[in-house]
């Protein structure tokens, strides 16, 4: 059975077909437009252009993309792309689809490709990073996602940072209305800020190979500000592997050296853990969606 998945990301919009075994039969991608309405069509055009390549008919699909529905509501909250936010999104999505659709936030999606069929396989447990337009995390134990009660477990970066210095009191302001939460340091925008240049993490990445001081200083700082956010991830939940994933975790060093970082945050006297970027690179989210009717 072709299985078919929809990542909504804060700057595309991807489809996915998959063959049984995980291969690629159809990916496609257009930008995100930022409205709601434009948005479900976007999607809906995106997947008949999969179903189009893959040459079948999605029976179901499932859906990745920020923040989380609300199980008592059944309405998006904590997206950060905002337009999501209080609207029925996957009721009205399987209503444009005219098919079922199961929702899930994207860092689970990551979490389920990666430990899945990817560079946490067989690995347990696993906590998956987003660091991108956001920041998220997703969490996949004993061979399932962990979503909790109410359906926001791994809102990792909606906590504070630990052990601010005071320059980094009282933080940046979150779009949520708090401050120095880690989406304010660790997301792309977040990165950018820090630096003050308004430079991608892509273009900092460039300029720290170069030998550039301003570029080297953010990407320390960043790093260090990544390693105390994860040391509290992992004094709770110990995981065996820690997926880095997103545009900002891809930049070159930051995932060989994080276990060295973090590890002096840990409450253990022999910490073992990986530190591994996406097999799928950043269509593995897509593949995630994709395999949440078979989880």
């Amino acid at each position: 059975m072709i299985a078919f998945g929809l990542d909504l990301g804060g700057t595309k919009i991807e489809a996915a077909a998959l063959s049984s075994g995980g291969a690629f039969l159809a990916r496609v991608r257009v930008p995100t437009p930022g409205a709601y309405e434009a948005g479900l069509e976007a999607a809906a055009e995106v997947l008949a252009e999969a179903e189009r390549q893959a040459g079948a008919k999605a029976a179901r699909v499932g859906v990745g993309g920020p923040g989380s529905v609300n199980p008592h509501t059944g309405r998006m909250r904590n997206a950060n792309s905002t337009w999501l936010n209080g609207r029925p999104f996957p009721e009205d999505l399987a209503r444009r689809l005219a098919r079922p659709v199961r929702y899930a936030n994207d860092a689970d999606c990551l979490a389920l490709s990666e430990s899945r069929d990817g560079a946490a396989e067989g690995r347990d447990p696993v906590f998956a990073v987003i660091l991108g337009t956001g920041c998220g995390g997703g969490l996949y134990v004993g061979g399932r996602l962990v979503t909790g009660a109410n359906g926001i477990a791994g809102e990792w970066g909606h906590s504070p940072l630990p052990s601010p210095t005071p320059e980094e009191t009282p933080g940046p302001a979150c779009w949520c209305g708090r401050r120095g939460y880690l989406e304010t340091w660790l997301s792309g925008p977040g990165l950018a800020r820090d630096d003050g240049r308004g430079l991608s993490a892509e273009a900092l990445a460039g300029l720290a190979a170069q030998g550039e001081a301003r570029a080297l200083a953010s990407l320390e700082r960043h790093a260090g500000r990544l390693a105390r956010g994860l040391a509290a991830v992992v004094n709770l939940l110990d995981p065996a592997v820690l997926v880095l994933g997103g545009g900002v975790g891809q930049i070159p060093g930051l995932a060989e050296g994080l276990a060295d970082r973090i590890r002096p945050h840990v409450f253990s006297d022999d910490w073992r853990c990986e530190v591994v970027r996406p097999r799928f690179g950043d269509s593995s989210g897509v593949r995630g969606a994709a395999w949440l009717w078979d989880r």
